[in-house]
């Protein structure tokens, strides 16, 4: 991943107009340069920030133990691996099937990368990548067959906007209506 050029100015005053009580203006400004660089050193970071090396390990390791960082991840792109075609369905379950149960069963599923439960008229939204459309076919029919799936509404994914929490971890007070 590119490590974006940060303005150290403007990184502060986003960071400083946004509150949380556990977090000061330093543990934002480290999470957005974490989020756009995870594998950032300690020694970077503290550049960015004005602070030594260690305190910057110290108040990174507070984060995590507070679970506000719960893990560093790769980001790999599926497109190269081939999976090119990348589809959201949502899934109205048979009456009776249990959750756990269907939840499982997408683990069996390779080509299901995301679900998520909802409320409303589906009960949950499943993302799928596959190298095609008779790949996708499979998908569906093993959903029907095996994992209880009643109905399955599907949409193509075009492009996805690259959007992230790092807005809501710089931003300022919230509108109010």
């Amino acid at each position: 991943m590119a490590t974006v050029p940060i303005n150290p100015r403007q990184m502060h005053e986003e960071a400083e107009e946004s509150y949380d009580p556990c977090m000061d203006r330093i543990d934002r400004q480290l999470l957005v340069l974490l989020r756009r660089d995870g594998r950032a050193t300690y020694q970077d970071l503290g550049r960015h920030v004005r602070l030594s090396a260690n305190t910057v390990a110290d108040r990174v390791r507070r984060l995590q133990k507070a679970g506000i960082i719960r893990g560093y991840r790769a980001d790999i792109d599926l497109a190269v691996l081939g999976r090119t075609m990348e589809m959201l369905s949502d899934i109205r379950l048979r009456d009776g099937v249990d959750r756990a149960a269907f939840e499982q069963q997408l683990t069996q599923i390779p080509q299901v990368v995301g679900a998520m439960r909802l409320t409303g008229e589906y009960d949950y939204q499943l993302r799928v990548v596959c190298t095609d459309a008779h790949e996708f076919e499979g998908v569906i029919d093993r959903l029907k067959g095996d994992a209880g799936v009643r109905e399955l509404r599907s949409r193509l994914l075009l492009h996805e906007v690259p959007l992230g929490p790092d807005n809501l971890i710089d931003q300022t007070t919230p509108a109010r209506p």
